[in-house]
């Protein structure tokens, strides 16, 4: 039987669109055990007991790479990771079944092989490369070939995910922004970036709160997110305006030195129309790991 344990990500943050990704310690572990035949998979909502399951496909894929046919396969989900969030649900499947095929076959596969036939799958590395590597990553594409490295992060910053009780289409997310940007803006991204990676790292809130700053989705994707105005000013007026739309949403991410935080807007946003569950993720720098047990 082999377990892979997969940690939630975060995306994007703020002007790293589609580069910059972050893990955190938040796992669903996802369990591989040979039957005599057929395919079960329990631990998820019934429409995704299937050959259509995300994991699943993953495994098949990365079996296929293996030159292996798969034939008899119970897969058992303990889901932590909130799906359709913003939290990386999709790319915790997929590294799942990457891993898990590759122990499951003894395929011999290094993490760089991994994070290659995740990505493909995924389409995109920006969540999948946290999700294998750990701790905060920048990942591009360069000739169809997924390409990593990964930045420090200071410990004396706390994130806090405000998840609240909707979901957000990723599709939808995608289709909001536009087809072309002003060269100002994208310069304006690209300025904020490279600032905002030394930020992390040495922990300057001022310029962490500046750098957050974005032009290219957030200003869009804010308009699919209900009361994203309303959280911005809450988080804003109880001094930790540094905030930024996870994934593609709906959850908001805010970064703060301040452990009083979450007691600071509690009223506020209780007060509000919709459920925000208010979570500390401490950031996890080993990203996915696999057992045989």
């Amino acid at each position: 039987m082999v377990r892979v344990t997969v940690p939630a990500t975060t995306a994007n943050i703020g002007p790293g669109f589609d580069v910059l990704g972050l893990a955190f310690k938040l796992y669903n572990r996802i369990t591989f055990e040979r039957i005599e035949k057929g395919l079960i998979i329990k631990g998820c909502p019934e429409v995704y007991n299937n050959n259509e399951n995300l994991v699943y496909k993953s495994f098949v894929v990365t079996a296929e790479n293996l030159g292996k046919k798969v034939d008899g396969l119970k897969i058992s989900i303990d889901a932590k990771i909130p799906v359709s969030r913003g939290l990386g649900s999709s790319s915790a499947c997929i590294v799942g079944g990457v891993y898990g095929a590759n122990t499951f076959y003894k395929g011999g596969l290094t993490k760089d092989e991994m994070f290659k036939i995740a990505a493909a799958i995924e389409g995109h590395p920006d969540n999948i490369s946290p999700c294998v590597y750990g701790g905060l990553t920048a990942s591009m594409i360069e000739n169809e070939r997924p390409y990593a490295v990964g930045y420090n992060i200071s410990s004396a910053l706390k994130f806090y995910a405000l998840i609240p009780d909707f979901e957000t289409s990723t599709s939808e997310a995608r289709k909001i922004l536009p087809k072309t940007i002003d060269f100002k803006d994208a310069v304006f991204n690209v300025s904020r970036v490279a600032v905002l990676l030394k930020a992390l790292e040495t922990g300057d809130m001022d310029m962490i709160n500046i750098s957050l700053d974005d032009r290219l989705h957030q200003i869009y994707r804010g308009t699919l997110i209900h009361e994203y105005d309303n959280i911005r000013e809450i988080c804003a007026e109880a001094g930790s305006p540094a905030l930024f739309i996870s994934g593609a949403g709906p959850t908001l991410m805010n970064i703060t030195k301040d452990e009083k935080f979450p007691e600071k807007i509690k009223d506020s946003i209780s007060k509000l129309k919709h459920k925000w569950k208010i979570e500390m993720l401490e950031p996890d720098n080993s990203g996915a790991t696999v057992e045989v047990v």
